[in-house]
C-alpha cells in the first residue's frame, strides 16, 4: 500500500482529503477561466508562450503569472520552495483565489480553489533534485526504497501546493485517480492539475498549442497503433486493454505483440495515437526524419526517465514523440516504479469518453509528489467530436466512417463487416480495408484478416501502406512460428520495397527471424600466443 509509505501525519492527511472527495453537480469540462498560466520571468521565450498561450485559449489577463526562476531543468528543494512554491502561495492568497482554513487534524488547506488547473510554461524548471543524504555508517537500505525518496517533478509536486507542511520524502495519494467522473463533479479544492507545454523548441511548443485548438474543431482521426513488449503483465494489460478501448471505439488499431518493439522506420500512417514500452530512448518508426504523426496526436512511450529531459530530441521518449508531431504525451522524470506511473488505459478511456488531456492523465495518475508529468494543452479534448460531430474533411472520411459503423452496429459483427467491405470497394479505400481487416484480427479471425489485408494492398497506392499491409501479414505468421515462411516473405519484401526508408523495418524483423552469421575471423588479427 502507498499509504505506509508516510508519517503519521501523511495519513491524517490522506484521510482528510479523501473524506473530502465526495461529488458535485454540473458536471463539465475544465474551462479557461479555471486556468494559471506560468511562466518564468527570467526566459522571455516562456513568456512568449504564456501570451501565445493566452490567446489561443482566451484566458483571462489577470490568470497569467511570471516568477523569477532559475534557468535551468532541475533545481534543488531550496529553489523550489523560494522560486516557486512560496511566491505562488502568495500569489493565491493576494488574488483571493482560495480559502484555506484548518481541518480537524490541524492541516492548513484549501477548502474553496478558483483554480483547478495549471499549466507551466516552457522555461519552468522540470526537476526537483535529491537531497544528498548523509552516510550512516553500518545502516542496512530501506526496505521501501520509495518512502526515503525526495526527488521528483516540479509539476507532480505542484499538484498539492496548497497544503501546508506535507513531507517531501516519499508520495502522496491522489483523490481524483481512477475517477469515473471528471473534476467538475469532485469536492477536490485542495488538488490542482498540472500540464506543461514544453518541448526542445518553441515552435514545437506552439505548435502543440495551435494543434490542439484546431484538432477541437474536426475531431482527432486516424489509427492507432499500440506496441505491447510482453515486459511486465501489469503494463501489458494496460496496452491490451486500451487497444480494446480502441477496437469497441471503431478505431484502426495495429496492435504489435512481439518482445521487440515496432522495428526501425515501421511505415506507422496516419498515427493518431500511439501507446507502446520499453525502449530507453527513442526507436522503431520515430527515427525516420521524414515521419510525423497526425497533427493532434496522443502518443506516449512509458519508460523509467521518459520525460528524464525535454531538451534534446534525440533521447528519452517525450521531447522525440512532441518533435515528431504529438500534441500531448506523459512520462516520468526519474524512476517512478511502474504502479506509480500513469496507468495508460484509464487515461485512454477518458480520453475517449471526451474528456479534457489533464483530467484524463491525472485521473491515471495514482499519486502526486512524485515523478509524473503531463505535457500538452490541459484544455485539449482530442475526441471531443468521436461522435461524428465537428467540421468534416475530406482526410477524415474513412476514419468517421469506421467510427460510424462501430456506432450503428456495435453488437452485429457481421452487419457491420459487411456494410464495411461495400463501402470499401466502392469507394476503393485501404483505409477500410485495413480497418475490416484489424477489426478480423481483433476478432481472432485470421483467414477473414488475411483477406483484407491483401485487398487493403491492391487499393492502397502510396507503397509505405502497401509495406505496412505485407508486414501486419507477415506477422501473422510470426505469431503463429512459421518462421520460413516469414522468413521468405520478409526477403521477398525487401526485393520489391529496398528503395523505401521504411524498408529497414523489413531488415530489422529480418535480423530477429535469421540473424546474419558472426563475421568470419581475419586470422591476421588473430595475437600470437
Amino acid at each position: 500500500m502507498i499509504c505506509t509509505m508516510r508519517t503519521a501525519r501523511s495519513l491524517a492527511t490522506l484521510a482528510a482529503v479523501f473524506l473530502a472527495a465526495t461529488p458535485v453537480a454540473d458536471a463539465r469540462p475544465l474551462s479557461n477561466r479555471e486556468v494559471l498560466v506560468l511562466y518564468n520571468k527570467a526566459d522571455p521565450e516562456s513568456a512568449r508562450l504564456a501570451e501565445a498561450y493566452e490567446d489561443a485559449r482566451g484566458i483571462p489577463p489577470s490568470q497569467i503569472l511570471g516568477l523569477e526562476m532559475p534557468l535551468k531543468a532541475d533545481i534543488t528543494r531550496n529553489e523550489y520552495n523560494d522560486s516557486i512554491l512560496k511566491p505562488l502561495r502568495d500569489h493565491f492568497e493576494d488574488n483571493r483565489w482560495w480559502k484555506r482554513q484548518r481541518d480537524a487534524q490541524g492541516l492548513l488547506l484549501p477548502a474553496e480553489n478558483r483554480i483547478r488547473t495549471i499549466v507551466l510554461m516552457r522555461g519552468v524548471p522540470l526537476r526537483i533534485q535529491p537531497t544528498p543524504a548523509k552516510p550512516k555508517e553500518n545502516e542496512p537500505p530501506p526496505a521501501d526504497p520509495i518512502s526515503p525518496r525526495d526527488e521528483a517533478s516540479v509539476d507532480s509536486e505542484l499538484a498539492l501546493f496548497g497544503i501546508e507542511d506535507l513531507p517531501a520524502k516519499g508520495v502522496l495519494k491522489n483523490a481524483f485517480f481512477e475517477s469515473v467522473k471528471p473534476l467538475s463533479e469532485m469536492n477536490l479544492p485542495y488538488l490542482v492539475l498540472i500540464a506543461r507545454i514544453d518541448a526542445p523548441t518553441y515552435a514545437t511548443c506552439k505548435r502543440m498549442i495551435d494543434d490542439a485548438v484546431e484538432t477541437e474543431k474536426h475531431g482527432l482521426w486516424g489509427r492507432a497503433y499500440v506496441d505491447i513488449a510482453n515486459k511486465f503483465p501489469q503494463g501489458d494489460l494496460w496496452l491490451t486493454k486500451l487497444a480494446a478501448q480502441s477496437v469497441r471505439t471503431g478505431v484502426p488499431t495495429v496492435i504489435d505483440r512481439f518482445n521487440d518493439t515496432f522495428p526501425k522506420n515501421y511505415p506507422m500512417t496516419g498515427a493518431a495515437v500511439y501507446y507502446g514500452w520499453y525502449d530507453g530512448h527513442v526507436s522503431g518508426p520515430f527515427l525516420n526524419p521524414t515521419f510525423m504523426l497526425r497533427p493532434g496526436a496522443v502518443a506516449v512511450h512509458l519508460h523509467s526517465f521518459s520525460a528524464d529531459q525535454l531538451s534534446d530530441p534525440h533521447k528519452n521518449w517525450c521531447a522525440p514523440l512532441l518533435v515528431r508531431g504529438a500534441a500531448a504525451t506523459v512520462g516520468n522524470v526519474y524512476e517512478p516504479y511502474l504502479h506509480l506511473t500513469h496507468h495508460f488505459d484509464i487515461m485512454h478511456d477518458r480520453l475517449l469518453k471526451g474528456w479534457t488531456f489533464a483530467e484524463a492523465a491525472w485521473a491515471a495518475m495514482p499519486v502526486t509528489s512524485w515523478q509524473g508529468v503531463t505535457i500538452g494543452d490541459p484544455l485539449y479534448r482530442p475526441f471531443l467530436h468521436i461522435d461524428g460531430t465537428g467540421e468534416k474533411r475530406a482526410e477524415d472520411r474513412d476514419f468517421r466512417a469506421l467510427r460510424a459503423a462501430m456506432r450503428q452496429w456495435p453488437n452485429d459483427a457481421d452487419e457491420r463487416r459487411k456494410k464495411l467491405a461495400e463501402a470499401a470497394e466502392k469507394l476503393r479505400s485501404g483505409n477500410l480495408a485495413e480497418g475490416l481487416a484489424l477489426d478480423f484480427l481483433a476478432a481472432d479471425d485470421i483467414p477473414n484478416a488475411q483477406i483484407w489485408l491483401r485487398r487493403a494492398k491492391d487499393l492502397y497506392e502510396p507503397r509505405e501502406d502497401k509495406l505496412r499491409q505485407d508486414m501486419q501479414l507477415i506477422a501473422i505468421e510470426r505469431a503463429a512460428k512459421n518462421n520460413s515462411a516469414a522468413i521468405a516473405a520478409l526477403r521477398n519484401a525487401k526485393e520489391k520495397y529496398g528503395s523505401l526508408s521504411a524498408a529497414e523495418a523489413i531488415s530489422g524483423w529480418l535480423d530477429i527471424l535469421d540473424p546474419p552469421p558472426p563475421p568470419v575471423a581475419d586470422p591476421t588479427q588473430i595475437p600470437k600466443q
